[in-house]
């Protein structure tokens, strides 16, 4: 036997066609020793596991950093010279960065491991003509599963028998609705949202029951089609981590070439010892080095982090924090990230009136109105009798939570028409004891109604219907009022409501001239009343067109990307504000190449009927045009797509784990304005991160450039390399985390994304970092040689050019606060008690390296007079000045940073 290749298309194939192949028999099932013949052949019905990293191959991974090299080099050749302080410090400092960044990693990708997690553990099946209850895992094909009502199918199933089944695919193909089986085979194109007559593995029962032979194990399921693309689609690198390793090679190898040149230039030019030549270089190289760079970047996205979290944005990775800061387009799923995934009676058209229903969800509030204008549902007959048939046709029961609010148990659509019944006045136990149900004919795909027989209490009769409009108007004959049905009339309504992306559903009545005890298919005939028809829409999120709008305004495109149908798709696009006209499908996108498909994509916002590879396709479409893609989903179906974006974002309340675990972000409330405060936020952190190197790059920068000097003239060095780090150690842990508490800039939604291959620093970064940079090198390089020229001798000057360095990082921390707005004023002082609290701190930590006999001792400190303080105030101030001079000129020119 050739399975299951020989069945590529088994939607397309009649069952006794299937069961001739698979040699299975629907009334017996296979026998135990074929069953075990084929498990050995074909496998078991599970998928592979994903193979993660493991913790210690995760830990060494945090010292894989250029910048990192250096500093352990320099730790070696400190700890050689027996300077044990500076080799202490340098070594503290790459411990801590690695253990924030192991913990930040410690969850591994687990995206295959949740898909796998989807297939049932248990299968009810016909094995030796007996029913057996078995291990989902010994599935083969040709066995007969039986399924029902809140069952997970355990395999993909060509169903042979279907009554009133209804089955949730929408982990798998994004279809919002439970989606109605039945036995006839459909076309080998047809959509997978369309195969009506298969179950697919993972996907769960909502109603009816059914029989059908495995087809697909494993690996060869659709569930596990997609495990594939998701093992297969490599891990992504966010722009942050890309620019900060250039970044760390740049510096590196920018250190490692000037320490060669600035060792030859003392040692053969300036014929100084090789002794000091070489601590001189060694303090070169710990001055120019921002270890502290690597820390402040963690730390500030862990602050954007729980700053993500307190609005529901939930990061598994911390870079992709700012990731979201630079995304150009953001693909969206529509069902509950977009929309309620609530479904809601938004209209009723009766003969004489049509009547908006406010309200959303669940909840019974609302009420009518016509043309704007309130309509009371006590004061109308037509509107009651129809919302007590909706009340009574109905199998759901609304549900209130004190935590959750509103629910439904059952079809989403029976909900709404509950909550319609509510928001009109009826009370459910009432209306169920004044007239019980009979007997009921439950709802199919090849009848497309549902039919109940009520009795009241005066031993009257009758039938209510409900159902698609084109199947129930064919049995009604008049109206409510008793006039004719006029057909045209009524599918000129219909018509408009459909191609508004609305679903209706008809409901009609007819009385029994008999008191039968059971309803049979005969007595639905022609010669039922027509009540009216309910709209039912799954509306948008009020939040999410402010959303869009806000992502619009910030030079965001957002496409919007779902399993549903075109029509609805194009009209919740629409009301969104996105381009719904000209919708691509799946179907399409299957007829383009890469070339047209790009084109194409400059067309529309809305793709609808796309399956897992579709959005593969549109993902990589948009990257080859250089956009940063954010990717969002809540389905097992999303989770390829998800892993293949720059970043995704999942869905936290109805997300499946394949799709949490394939994600960067997980929103808790489903919402996609929660995506567009995360854009916000992001872009706040990068804003933040160039922030923090535009301050520790020039103080670096001036540290270093004191040394160098020094050496290229030949004087002695005006700091030690212990005070050095001393002065790093102080300010980098505790000034540029400051910056990591700001607050954004004004305008930054108004600003377009940035370019995926910007650079960290721009040109106006660089000429900063310099100037300020050679601000630093002149203040120190003054005060040191006013104190030497007073005569308070060398370590009493030292000690006033670390201070130096230090008071001129505390005013160029406030000059940081703006990037190019003035900083003289009332407000450089406030939005960021945590600056205050920093700089207080310093002045302590500055003061005890001052003063204190301890330190003193250590870092060869002595004690500073007022003259010398006096000094260091005004340097500070006029250094100050001086940036802001700088950021006066850049705004005159028009140069942003």
């Amino acid at each position: 036997m050739d399975h299951p290749a020989a069945l590529r298309y088994p939607h397309a194939q009649d069952v006794a066609s299937i069961l001739a192949a698979l040699h299975g028999n629907t009334q017996r099932g296979l026998d135990s020793v074929e069953a075990q013949a084929r498990l050995a052949r074909h496998g078991a019905n599970r998928l592979p596991e994903a193979k993660g990293r493991g913790a210690w191959l995760r830990l060494a991974l945090q010292f894989h950093n250029p910048l990192i090299y250096v500093l352990l080099a320099a730790a070696v050749l400190t700890l050689l010279l027996r300077d044990f302080t500076d080799s202490g410090v340098i070594v503290g400092v790459v411990i801590v960065n690695a253990i924030i960044g192991f913990v930040q990693e410690g969850k591994a990708e687990q995206a295959l491991t949740a898909v796998r997690r989807l297939l049932a553990y248990r299968a009810v099946v016909l094995r030796d003509g007996l029913r057996q209850e078995i291990d989902a895992a010994t599935l083969v094909p040709g066995d007969v599963v039986l399924i029902e009502s809140g069952s997970r199918v355990p395999a993909d199933l060509r169903l042979f028998e279907a009554r009133s089944l209804r089955v949730d695919e929408a982990a798998l193909t994004g279809e919002s609705e439970a989606v109605d089986k039945s036995t006839a085979s459909v076309a080998d194109d047809a959509a997978l949202a369309e195969r009506s007559c298969m179950a697919w593995a993972g996907t769960e029962v909502r109603y009816g029951q059914a029989r059908g032979v495995v087809v697909a194990t494993g690996t060869s399921t659709e569930l596990g089609r997609i495990g594939h693309l998701v093992s297969a689609v490599p891990n992504s690198v966010t722009p942050l981590t890309r620019r900060l390793d250039r970044f760390a090679r740049q510096v590196t190898l920018f250190i490692v070439v000037a320490s060669a040149l600035i060792f030859i230039w003392g040692l053969w030019l300036e014929a100084l010892p090789p002794l000091e030549v070489f601590l001189a270089v060694v303090g070169l190289a710990v001055a120019a080095i921002p270890e502290g760079l690597p820390a402040i970047v963690t730390i500030v996205l862990a602050l954007g982090a729980r700053a993500m979290a307190r609005h529901h944005a939930l990061l598994r990775r911390l870079p992709a924090a700012e990731t979201l800061g630079s995304v150009s387009v953001i693909c969206t799923d529509k069902t509950g990230t977009l929309t309620r995934n609530e479904m809601t009676a938004v209209g009723v058209l009766l003969r004489g009136a049509t009547l908006a229903v406010s309200g959303v969800g669940y909840v019974p509030e609302g009420g009518f109105s016509v043309d704007g204008k309130p309509f009371a549902p006590a004061q109308d007959t037509a509107l009651r009798v129809l919302a007590r048939a909706a009340l009574l046709c109905n199998d759901a029961q609304l549900q209130h939570d004190a935590q959750d609010g509103w629910s439904v148990v059952g079809d989403p659509a029976d909900g709404a028409l509950l909550t319609l019944a509510l928001k009109a006045g009826l009370d459910v136990a009432r209306e169920h004891a004044d007239a019980p149900r009979v007997d009921a004919i439950p709802f199919e795909s090849e009848r497309r109604y549902m039919a109940t027989l009520h009795r009241d209490s005066h031993g009257h009769s009758f039938v209510l219907l409900k159902g698609a409009p084109e199947r129930v108007l064919e049995l009604c004959t008049h109206t409510a009022d008793g006039l004719p049905l006029r057909r045209d009339a009524w599918d000129a309504r219909i018509a408009e409501a459909a191609a508004s992306g609305r679903r209706l559903l008809a409901i009609a009545q007819r009385d029994m001239p008999r008191t039968p005890m059971t309803l049979v298919e005969s007595d639905i005939a022609p010669g039922f009343t027509l009540l009216g028809l309910v709209v039912l829409q799954d509306p948008p999120r009020p939040e999410a067109a402010t959303a869009v709008a806000e992502c619009r305004n910030a030079g965001i495109r957002v496409l919007m990307i779902t399993g549903d149908h075109a029509i609805t798709a194009a009209a919740i696009g629409n009301q969104l504000g996105l381009r719904g006209a000209g919708v691509l499908t799946g179907p399409e996108i299957d007829t383009l190449d890469a070339t047209a498909l790009r084109t194409r994509l400059q067309t529309t916002d809305v793709i609808a009927r796309a399956s897992p590879e579709h959005k593969l396709r549109l993902i990589a479409a948009l990257k080859a045009e250089g956009a940063q893609v954010a990717m969002t989903g809540d389905g097992v179906n999303d989770a390829p797509a998800l892993k293949a974006a720059d970043i995704g974002v999942a869905m936290g309340l109805r997300g499946t784990d394949a799709a949490r675990a394939a994600a960067d972000l997980v929103l808790g409330d489903d919402n996609f304005a929660s995506v567009a405060h995360a854009v916000r936020e992001g872009r706040r952190l990068y804003d933040n991160i160039r922030k923090a190197l535009l301050f520790i790059l020039p103080t670096n920068g001036g540290e270093a450039g004191v040394i160098l000097l020094a050496v290229l003239l030949g004087w002695t060095l005006p700091v030690s390399a212990s005070q050095i780090l001393w002065v790093n150690l102080v300010t980098e842990i505790t000034l540029s985390v400051a910056l990591a508490f700001e607050p954004a800039e004004p305008g930054i939604m108004r600003r377009p994304p940035r370019a995926p291959g910007a650079a960290l620093l721009s040109g106006a970064m660089l000429a900063r970092i310099a100037y300020v940079s050679l601000l630093m090198t002149a203040s120190t390089f003054f005060a040191y040689e006013w104190e030497l020229a007073r005569g308070v001798g060398i370590d009493a000057a030292r000690t006033a050019a670390v201070n130096m360095l230090v008071i001129g990082e505390m005013v160029y921390l406030f000059n940081m606060r703006r990037f190019t707005a003035s900083s003289i004023n009332i407000s450089a002082l406030r939005g960021n008690a945590v600056a205050l609290w920093v700089c207080a701190l310093l002045a302590m930590a500055q003061a005890l390296f001052t003063y204190a006999p301890p330190l003193q001792a250590v870092f060869h400190t002595r004690p500073l007079d007022a003259a010398a303080w006096l000094l260091l105030g005004v340097l500070g101030a006029a250094k100050f000045l001086a940036v802001e001079a700088e950021k006066w000129w850049l705004r005159r020119r028009g140069i942003s940073l």
